[in-house]
């Protein structure tokens, strides 16, 4: 939803209603993953915008999105193996997803434009909406995840009341709408969600008919709208310039830092969100990190890399690599021990960097280090696929 989120924006402020089919969850290699969708505007011209399964059954979730916005009453449907027939709606690969399907208008959904606001200030924002069981379908409640300020506009206080306040990062805090089972289920809801976000999950979430922890007849879609996962990378040179380029076309927000001041410039990185002067692990000890965060260390001179590291293996980022020959690691690994670093602590590190294709270039290498940032993150094998069997999307790991 984030990719149409700005279209679909436009149509709500204009006062249009529209079809919006959300996948919500897939099985087997699915084609999208959780959180894709697809808008179909009631207008003259039944514009459609975004996509639901790369082709296969676009056509079958544009009419059931017009059906949608004609009754009013949101739909989960699943979509399934297509059969011989070249007519036959289904997925050719295999898979199976499911489909939400509700109407959006002003009315409907009258948070969609502060939704829209928060994502784009970079401000973590996920709804959570009702798709199946006793529930109300389709009830729908927004979650802010700022911690709010102490007092008696606390988030639990909020959550209650629909209301929502700043809290102390500076952010919204609090919730707004309600999931219509009471306030046990938003508030078991808020927690999750709350969970989720700091991970930049989307998913579904079940409760009991009043938010029970132990129960499953609920089910609940969560579509998390974190801020852009961080790249950091240290050492403005050729190769940097290459890693942040392809850094900010997998979505990250991408830092360049190096303590000298005629290399670090925004004309050398223009791919680069921010370009710091600064040394390196000075400017990383003072900079929050999360598990989503990556750090490539690209310094290649003992007297940045080692310090750098010395921070960065003891923060929680979910990628570390440094750029370097094996003699350059064994070196590097040394001098980190002197420094008092574990071999726990050691073991996180992925140096060198990237993955073996043989790469050579600075294009080249930024490929390599891109394709290991995708295996983590989904659990690959680096094999050609013509190697392997079994399913060729494999499940989220983190």
């Amino acid at each position: 939803m984030r990719d149409i989120l700005s279209r679909i924006t436009k149509w709500w402020e204009a006062d249009e209603t529209f079809g919006l089919a959300t996948v919500v969850r897939t099985y087997r290699s699915a084609p999208r993953d959780p959180g894709a969708a697809l808008a179909v505007s009631s207008c003259a011209d039944h514009e459609v915008i975004g996509s639901v399964s790369g082709g296969c059954v676009e056509g079958a979730v544009y009419e059931l999105s017009l059906d949608v916005c004609q009754t009013g009453s949101p739909v989960l449907q699943t979509y399934g193996v297509s059969d011989d027939d070249a007519f036959a709606v289904g997925l050719t690969c295999g898979g199976i997803i499911d489909i939400f399907v509700e109407r959006i208008d002003k009315d409907s959904f009258p948070s969609l434009g502060d939704i829209a606001a928060a994502v784009e200030r970079g401000e973590p924002v996920a709804v959570a909406t009702v798709i199946a069981g006793p529930g109300q379908i389709g009830a729908r409640r927004v979650i802010w995840a700022g911690d709010a300020e102490e007092g008696p506009n606390e988030v639990e206080g909020l959550a209650w009341e629909g209301a929502e306040g700043l809290g102390r990062d500076g952010w919204h805090a609090g919730a707004s709408g309600t999931l219509g089972s009471g306030p046990r289920l938003d508030a078991a809801v808020d927690d999750d969600v709350r969970g989720m976000l700091a991970q930049g999950l989307t998913g579904i979430r079940r409760y009991g008919a009043r938010g029970e922890r132990r129960g499953d007849e609920l089910s609940v879609f969560v579509n998390s709208f974190a801020p852009a996962p961080r790249m950091l990378v240290f050492g403005a040179i050729d190769f940097a310039a290459a890693v942040a380029r392809v850094g900010k076309f997998l979505g990250y927000q991408v830092t360049v830092c190096d303590a000298r001041k005629v290399f670090a410039t925004a004309s050398r990185f223009p791919d680069a969100d921010e370009v710091v002067v600064d040394w390196p692990h000075r400017f990383l000890a003072a900079t929050d990190v999360d598990a989503r965060t990556v750090i490539c260390v690209l310094t290649h001179d003992p007297k940045f890399d080692v310090p750098l590291l010395e921070v960065a293996l003891r923060t929680p980022a979910g990628y570390i690599g440094a750029m370097g020959s094996r003699r350059t690691h064994e070196d590097r690994l040394a001098r980190l021990r002197e420094v008092g670093l574990t071999d726990g602590e050691l073991s996180r590190l992925r140096s060198p960097i990237g993955l073996d294709l043989g790469a050579r270039t600075p294009e080249e290498t930024a490929v390599s280090i891109a394709a290991e940032l995708i295996q983590l993150r989904w659990g690959g094998t680096g094999s050609p696929l013509t190697a392997t069997e079994g399913r060729i999307h494999h499940q989220l790991t983190s």
